[in-house]
């Protein structure tokens, strides 16, 4: 008698089952990951984050109000001249939410005291680095003065596509959201009840007006997100085509991550020794 032939499921490319978590226990475990991480292990319990009126940054602030709680969560609002007013209006939403501490620092004239006076012709890429990195200098600066540690907000398909201001996104060295992809930060957002204005408005950067997170990258976050997951379980590009994705958007995904892997490292050190800081001869794997 032959045996059945044993085959896999096929795989539907719309289905975002991949992708749907248990946000309360998430929730619960970012908490306890923020506790461990800055109280027990670092022996700080106050929190600095920029609040930018983003999805991912209220986040953040709703679990280091947890966390820390609201007396101990600091958050800094930074904009430049070009931000929007909605987005300022955000931010307060969430800092009356959860009656944290705040603060506005306007970094015009930091970002300008540079740009206006060396650099009048730069673009806006290189204006929004420029504000960026201005920004990590005021949340490591407060986070001295109030004896805080700055918590980072990057989502991990953020950091797969290589989209954040190098060593200014990054920097923070805490970081809970860097291991969901974008649309699980919006399942936790609606779980912990970030106001629904914020969660539901398209992803921007908040550089030039009209401008959003998927128009720049020409793939909406769920397709992304659907290839980003299968790319990181192992499967190659030809696979997940002959899967049912779609070619295009494979192909885009896959060029995004493969030219972003630098952005994802520290400094490479040059090896002199069996005892360089943070090298050796085998190298772990990332994307």
């Amino acid at each position: 008698m032959s045996l059945p032939v044993l085959r896999a499921p096929r795989l539907d490319p719309k289905d975002d089952a991949c992708l749907r978590i248990d946000a309360p226990l998430v929730a619960r475990w970012l908490v306890a990951f923020l506790r461990d991480e800055c109280v027990r292990r670092r022996g700080i319990s106050s929190a600095v984050l920029g609040l930018s009126g983003g999805v991912d940054s209220a986040v953040v602030a709703y679990l280091c109000a947890r966390a820390f709680g609201p007396e101990n969560t600091f958050a800094f609002r930074m904009p430049y001249k070009i931000s929007s007013t909605e987005s300022l209006q955000h931010a307060q939403l969430v800092i009356d939410a959860l009656g944290l501490q705040s603060r506005t620092v306007e970094i015009t004239p930091m970002v300008d005291g540079y740009l206006a006076t060396a650099e009048p012709e730069a673009g806006p890429a290189r204006v929004g680095n420029v504000c960026a990195r201005c920004r990590m200098i005021v949340l490591f600066d407060q986070a001295a003065k109030l004896g805080a540690l700055p918590i980072g907000t990057g989502n991990k398909s953020e950091r797969l596509f290589g989209y954040y201001t190098w060593h200014a996104d990054d920097s923070p060295p805490i970081n809970p959201l860097g291991d969901l992809f974008k649309t699980q930060v919006w399942q936790l957002a609606r779980e912990l009840g970030v106001p629904s204005v914020i969660v539901d408005k398209p992803a921007s950067a908040d550089l030039i007006q009209g401008q959003t997170d998927e128009g720049d990258f020409g793939i909406r976050y769920q397709d992304a997100d659907r290839i980003l997951h299968y790319l990181t379980q192992g499967f190659s590009a030809p696979k997940l085509k002959e899967m049912g994705f779609d070619p295009h958007q494979v192909d885009l995904v896959f060029t995004k991550v493969e030219s972003t892997h630098w952005k994802r490292r520290l400094p490479t050190t040059a090896m002199l020794s069996k005892s360089a800081i943070g090298e050796f001869y085998l190298r772990p794997v990332d994307y």
